[in-house]
């Protein structure tokens, strides 16, 4: 086996390892920090590093290609970011840390071998471990909060729910393919998709992926969890399992290829549903953390935009919608968690006054929110134009009017954030200073965003060649 095209996979679990180690003694909480911040930093570069190579592993059951590794650079570039804005954390006790850490690049690796799993039981127990990793991630978190272990249980629940839908629908493509790789379904996909077993199979495999990403009807755990977890836990689950979320169901929607009306449709359905609820459920939040998990609901629906397309377009311009995501969505959980003295939630009205108690926050925090609600420069704004367009060049222009209009009501609540950032006094909120590294990564996100707006070509071009290897 060639261990260089394993390396990002090996490297995360080592990094896992050292912080099983670290568990067993006393440590203080800087120096664990200092290693987390360090050991991904170094998993940037390994998994960079690693983004040409090809080939395949584990009797062909693991697909190392561009279109995985690109996801997985996303995803150590996550993980260091995540580290940098938990560099002080404050709703995790010490003693925990190790744990903590451990337990987070776990869920990393897991969503690592997710993305490049080309066969069915491989993808499951990747998922599985990722899984398994959140579920103990979640109640990890000071006593500030009862709703805590409220949110463990429900993730636990619908997880479990939304894995034996997905084992179900696997048993029925198994049944009818006699295979389990998706090499071989493939071939036998276009023939199949005639019969509604087929039809069926796929849906239900593509639940498991539809909880991760919170599209309606799997998102009831999304508002309860965002608002239990400790800040840098949800900053996580807000990205990064929506990253491998993205690479599988594109992965397996290709599939089935544009032939699939009845998986169109269904796809169609659920993209309506979740901008629809999720921008109107969004309205009426007070809670910081919750209106921005109505806001990944919304997010989810826009990103099927380029799934039901069932093309290279398409499926680009979901992979940039998703990076773009990242991005902002980070900067928002950067602010959330400076803003947060003690780890404690973060409502609207906390942010009175932002300019004045931190100018470079609140610039942030404006940048983030516009690019959320598609403004212009931002990669938003570009990347629901990108999404728009795939979509409407395949006739859907009921759902593209759905999701303007959707995107219109969405900027009725991220102003909002905005208008209580740089519109209201401060009334006696205590001034929030940022550390060197934090005002770094403040500039750093808010010139990624615009530059990632204003100037796409590099970026959707990489996203086009790497969606070119997955459309068959």
């Amino acid at each position: 086996m060639d261990y260089a095209l394993f390396l990002p996979e090996i490297y995360l679990l080592l990094t896992a390892l050292v912080f099983f180690c670290q568990s067993l003694w006393k440590s203080s909480a800087r120096l664990n920090q200092v290693i987390a911040l360090i050991l991904s930093g170094i998993g940037v570069i390994i998994t960079f590093y690693s983004i040409n190579l090809t080939g395949e592993l584990f009797y062909k059951a693991y697909l190392i290609d561009l279109f995985s590794q690109t996801f997985k650079c996303l995803i150590s570039l996550g993980l260091f970011l995540i580290i940098i804005i938990g560099q002080k954390i404050k709703s995790i006790e010490d003693q925990y840390q190790p744990e903590f850490f451990m337990f987070l690049n776990l869920c990393s690796l897991g969503l690592m071998l997710m993305i490049s799993s080309v066969e069915l039981l491989t993808l499951f127990i990747a998922m599985e471990l990722s899984s398994y990793s959140l579920y103990i991630l979640i109640p990890i978190r000071k006593e500030i909060n009862v709703g805590k272990m409220e949110a463990a249980i429900k993730y636990i629940l619908f997880g479990a729910a939304a894995t034996g839908i997905m084992l179900f629908g696997m048993s029925y493509i198994f049944g009818i393919t006699q295979s389990t790789y998706l090499a071989d379904i493939l071939k036998k996909m276009p023939e199949l998709l005639g019969q509604p077993v087929a039809v069926i199979g796929l849906l239900f495999i593509l639940c498991g992926f539809f909880f991760k990403l919170a599209v309606v009807p799997f998102h009831f755990w999304t508002p309860d969890v965002y608002e239990g977890a400790a800040n840098i836990t949800v900053s996580f689950i807000a990205t990064m399992p929506k990253l491998a979320a993205v690479a599988l169901l594109l992965r397996l929607v290709s599939l089935a290829g544009a032939g699939a009306a009845d998986l169109i449709q269904v796809l169609v359905l659920l993209a309506a549903v979740s901008m629809t609820f999720g921008n109107l459920a969004a309205l009426v939040q007070k809670d910081l953390k919750r209106l921005l998990a109505y806001s990944s609901i919304a997010h989810a629906g826009y990103v099927m935009l380029g799934a039901l397309t069932m093309n290279t377009i398409g499926f680009a311009a979901a992979v940039y919608h998703i990076t773009g995501y990242l991005l902002m969505n980070l900067a928002c959980f950067l602010v959330l968690c400076s803003v947060s003295r003690e780890g404690e939630n973060v409502m609207v009205s906390d942010l009175s006054g932002l300019h004045r108690r931190s100018p470079l926050l609140a610039l942030t925090l404006a940048v983030g929110a516009f690019a959320l609600a598609g403004i212009p420069p931002t990669a938003g704004f570009t990347g629901k134009f990108f999404l728009f367009t795939a979509a409407l060049s395949q006739g859907h222009l009921t759902l593209v009017i759905i999701a303007a209009v959707n995107t219109a009501v969405s900027i009725f609540y991220y102003l909002n954030i905005v208008r209580f950032a740089y519109g209201k006094d401060p009334d006696g909120l205590p001034e929030v200073t940022l550390s060197f590294s934090n005002r770094l990564l403040n500039y750093g996100l808010i010139t990624a965003i615009i530059l990632m707006g204003a100037l796409p070509t590099l970026f959707i071009d990489l996203a086009k060649t790497a969606c070119e290897t997955i459309i068959s």
